[in-house]
């Protein structure tokens, strides 16, 4: 098939990419605002151009049978600095993607997140659970979460929303938007202290790229469209554990230290990935020690 991955070269994106080109004819739509060329797959076509660009889209959309989503504009941080930004990105750039794709009958999965459900309550959290995002970000991909749905329903554009959780892997960078486990390894590797924001009892689950990839190509495939599927792992892990255990795999000596608080953060977070497992024939197979060892060896999957 003719297969269209938006932010292509990117973390997700450019390992999406990786395992799409032996089978398919992928192009990559991608402005390098944060993705890298280096993470190109030679095989992929590539166009250089603005997610918000509508123009832009529609061109590199043209001869997709497939568009895997993975633009955006991923921090919840930004997205409480600049609303406007994240908005445009986030949520105005999906809109005309999804009507470029309703045009040439593109299916389309596209990347949501654990954002959406704010502050649990209890967990683990099903997809059915309340909708109380805590941030621009978390409302924003609520929005094409449903987007996404309303399409299907009104308009026979088949789609599949994946609800990341907190993904991690090779080729995440570190950096004032960049995920806690990339950061928690580039302080360890310097030997600087291993920040916690809080007491470390926050619990996330951590699921590895090569997982989140995994999902995407089973919903390339699922007759259950319109649907929206958690992808994670099921587990728990407290963020004063990660950080032991990134200074661990590291062999580091770095202190672990705890500062303020963060705006919009939550206090629990855990997927239930049941609907998953049924009707995308998911399954996580990557345990976060082995994942975190993949990064400090540098090598792309476990």
């Amino acid at each position: 098939m003719n297969v269209l991955v938006t932010g292509g070269a990117g973390f997700i994106g450019s390992h999406l990419t990786d395992a799409l080109v032996s089978d398919h004819e992928v192009t990559v739509l991608d402005d390098f605002s944060s993705g890298h060329r280096s993470n190109l797959h030679p095989a992929a076509g590539v166009v250089e151009g603005d997610i918000r660009d509508a123009e832009v889209l529609e061109d590199a959309a043209a001869d997709a049978d497939v568009i895997f989503h993975q633009a955006a504009s991923v921090s919840v941080d930004r997205s409480i600095e600049d609303p406007e930004y994240s908005h445009a990105v986030n949520v105005d750039a999906t809109l005309s993607l999804l009507e470029a794709a309703r045009k040439h009958d593109a299916r389309c999965v596209l990347a949501s997140s654990a954002a959406i459900y704010g502050q649990p309550e209890s967990v683990p959290i099903p997809e059915s659970a309340p909708k109380t995002p805590e941030s621009p970000y978390g409302i924003e991909k609520l929005s094409i979460d449903q987007y996404a749905r309303v399409y299907n329903d009104l308009y026979d554009l088949p789609t599949v929303v994946l609800r990341y959780f907190n993904a991690y892997g090779p080729r995440q960078t570190a950096g004032d938007y960049s995920g806690v486990i990339s950061v928690f390894l580039d302080q360890a590797r310097t030997g600087e202290p291993i920040t916690v924001h809080g007491d470390g009892s926050q619990t996330r689950d951590f699921v590895h790229v090569s997982d989140i990839v995994r999902a995407n190509l089973l919903a390339m495939e699922t007759e259950y469209v319109g649907e929206a599927y958690n992808v994670g792992t099921g587990e728990t892990t407290t963020i004063d554990d990660l950080a032991r255990t990134v200074r661990d795999v590291t062999g580091s000596d770095s202190e672990v230290v705890y500062t303020e608080g963060r705006d919009g953060d939550i206090d629990r977070s855990r997927a239930e990935i049941e609907k998953a497992r049924e009707h995308l024939g998911y399954e996580p197979t990557v345990a976060l020690e082995d994942g975190l060892r993949t990064l400090v060896d540098g090598r792309l999957a476990p």
